[in-house]
Formats: structure tokens, C-alpha cells, sequence
């Protein structure tokens, strides 16, 4: 096990990474103005589960791929870009109601909502070199087997993300509860959660084009 004072720098610099802005922020406010602060938890929680497959593949070595086969890492990213604006997509297409405008999209249960959210975490290589170059960062070789170590942190780095998502989860689903209130509220809403997932699939297509 890594020394005392290592693992707390380690757990205050994840923290600090962990509440900066950035793309699972976005997608986590966008599940929860979707459908509610209750779909945004359950999408944290997805993140937190996609994030750990990372952690064990860097534990065993498997995430260097990405870092020596740039197809590899491309592939990956364009496909969960493109699982990102095809979620985004269904909002924006939702069905019309019966005076033309566009109705709410039927809301998904946890179990969907918790499947997809780890594909896209899994399909994010930026997780995986992240993880793969932060974690050895860290460890102690003198302090023992190092695979258990890199395990350790992984897992300090997800929980440590679980509530700063949470936190964007609350927040974006009273205002979610907020636009609720009308029909052209509902159909605001269902679009502002389409838009963010597509914008976002966009950027990271974008920035690998």
C-alpha cells in the first residue's frame, strides 16, 4: 500500500480534477434535465462503473494499447462520439404530440440509463490514458506488489468523482423539475438535453478531426 501522505496528495488532486468542468459534467446535466435528478445519479453512477473497467484493464496492463496503437485510440473515440449524438439525437427527434409539437421522449429506467452510461465511459480512451498515465505516477514500489496499488488508486480517483457528478446531477434536475411546469418547458428541455449530448459528441469529434 502506497504511503499515507501519497495517497492523500493522490486523493486531492483527483478531487480537484474531478470538479473541473468537462465531459462527464455535461453528460451527467444532460440525463438529469433529460429525465430528472434521479436519471443523473444512476448516470453518475454508470460513469463511476465504465471509469473502473479502465482501472482493471490499466491494472493488467491492456490500456497501453491505446497509447502505442493510434488506430486503436481513434476507433474508440469516433465510436463513442458517435454513441454520444446518437443518444442526443433521440431527444431531438422525440415523437410529435397531437398538436405537432415535439413530445417529451418516454423516460428510460435506471437500468438502461446505467448501461448506456457505462459504454460511454468504457468508449472514452481518454479515460483509459488518463488512468494509465496518472496511476504509476503514485505508486510506491518499495511498498509492495505494485498491481494492488494501481487498483487502489483507480478506485480512489472514481469515488472521488461520484460526488462531484452527483452534485451536477441535483442541481441540473431542479431545474429539469423547473421547466417542467409546461408543455413548451418539456419540449425546451427534451431539446437542451439532445443538443448537449450531440454538442458534446461533436466537440470530440471535432478535436480528434
Amino acid at each position: 500500500m502506497p504511503p499515507f501522505e501519497l495517497l492523500l496528495a493522490f486523493t486531492a488532486a483527483a478531487l480537484v480534477m474531478n470538479l473541473s468542468p468537462g465531459p462527464s459534467n455535461l453528460y451527467v446535466m444532460a440525463r438529469s434535465i433529460g429525465q430528472g435528478t434521479r436519471a443523473g445519479v444512476v448516470a453518475a453512477l454508470g460513469l463511476a462503473l465504465g471509469a473502473m473497467v479502465h482501472v482493471i484493464a490499466t491494472t493488467f496492463g491492456i490500456a497501453a494499447i491505446f497509447e502505442y496503437s493510434p488506430m486503436a485510440y481513434t476507433a474508440l473515440k469516433l465510436a463513442g462520439a458517435a454513441y454520444l449524438i446518437y443518444l442526443g439525437i433521440g431527444y431531438l427527434t422525440g415523437p410529435a404530440d397531437a398538436t405537432g409539437a415535439a413530445a417529451p421522449v418516454p423516460p428510460k429506467p435506471p437500468a438502461q440509463i446505467l448501461r448506456e452510461s457505462m459504454l460511454v465511459e468504457i468508449t472514452n480512451p481518454k479515460t483509459a490514458l488518463f488512468f494509465l498515465a496518472l496511476l504509476p505516477q503514485f505508486v510506491a514500489p518499495e511498498a509492495g506488489p505494485v498491481a494492488p496499488q494501481l487498483l487502489l488508486l483507480g478506485l480512489i480517483a472514481t469515488i472521488s468523482a461520484i460526488p462531484c457528478d452527483v452534485t451536477v446531477a441535483v442541481a441540473s434536475g431542479r431545474a429539469a423539475r423547473w421547466l417542467a411546469r409546461n408543455a413548451r418547458a418539456q419540449v425546451f428541455q427534451q431539446r437542451l438535453s439532445g443538443s448537449i449530448l450531440v454538442g458534446l459528441g461533436g466537440y470530440i469529434l471535432f478535436d480528434e478531426v
